[in-house]
């Protein structure tokens, strides 16, 4: 096991909603701890967050109520049972479904007080391209895309991908294919919309790794476990273990390529 330099901050994006996101960002989480990293997930669906749901675990407080002033970031983080600290963000709450660039901000250089030592923060961005998902966006070291291979997906996730690198300026991008029938099928998931990427945008995406279709991965979702937990020995916590072995194998990044950044005080520090 490689320990990171320095956080290696992931956001985990999509074009639209229901493509497995969260379950992706969940599973990934417990994946690298369970190969001894330290990790943190911060569930930016700050409209319909659901990842405390899908960790089985219970959060008294959310961002809300740090946003308001009530908490420190510090005080709304739980550990969950795997050991996966967890940021948890807010449930059917407009007006944080409605973030502004400037709170977003706000988030993002909050993170740099906490104390803990990590390895990963992996951020689980809301469906789509407001203005605060890009922000977030903007803020990490790698951007990993999921997609499935239905038309519509595949639209979104190449519109996504279009506004994060001619908008936005954006490098380290990375797709995942969930969902698949097999390797093959996500590996040529893959190569059908890079050809698009380096045709259209004059961008190259890297790939990442594929999800194979599981239905054991919904049952666990159901009963608010990883798969891995629920069936380690099934093919979906058997991806998961390989998408968390290509991650850690990815070379560090120093620091995001876009704007304000996680952990910005830290990665100063470090340097000086």
């Amino acid at each position: 096991m490689q320990k990171q330099l320095s956080t290696q901050v992931i956001g985990i994006a999509s074009g639209k909603g229901g493509v497995g996101k969260t379950t992706i960002s969940v599973n990934l989480a417990v994946a690298l701890q369970g190969m001894g990293f330290k990790v943190m997930l911060f569930d930016a669906d700050l409209g319909l967050a659901n990842a405390q749901i899908a960790l089985g675990c219970l959060c008294p407080f959310n961002l809300s109520d740090f946003l308001s002033g009530e908490k420190t970031l510090d005080e709304i983080i739980v550990t969950t049972r795997y050991g996966v600290k967890l940021v948890p963000g807010a449930s059917g709450m407009r007006e944080m479904a409605n973030l502004s660039v400037m709170q977003a901000a706000r988030i993002v250089q909050a993170f740099s007080v906490l104390e803990d030592d990590l390895d990963y923060l992996i951020v689980d961005m809301a469906a789509g391209i407001a203005p605060a998902v890009l922000s977030f966006m903007a803020a990490t070291s790698r951007r990993f895309i999921v997609v499935r291979d239905d038309p519509s997906s595949i639209a979104d996730a190449y519109g996504t991908i279009k506004v994060l690198t001619k908008d936005y300026g954006l490098e380290d991008i990375y797709l995942i294919s969930n969902g698949v029938g097999s390797a093959q099928e996500g590996r040529k998931l893959f190569e059908r919309i890079n050809q698009v990427c380096t045709r259209f945008l004059n961008k190259s995406i890297q790939y990442l790794g594929s999800i194979e279709q599981d239905e054991l991965i919904l049952t666990a979702l159901k009963k608010h476990q990883s798969i891995l937990e629920f069936s380690p020995s099934s093919s979906g916590a058997r991806d998961f273990r390989r998408l968390a072995v290509a991650t850690n194998d990815l070379v560090p990044i120093a620091h995001a390529t876009g704007g304000v950044q996680f952990f910005v005080e830290r990665l100063v520090s470090s340097r000086t």
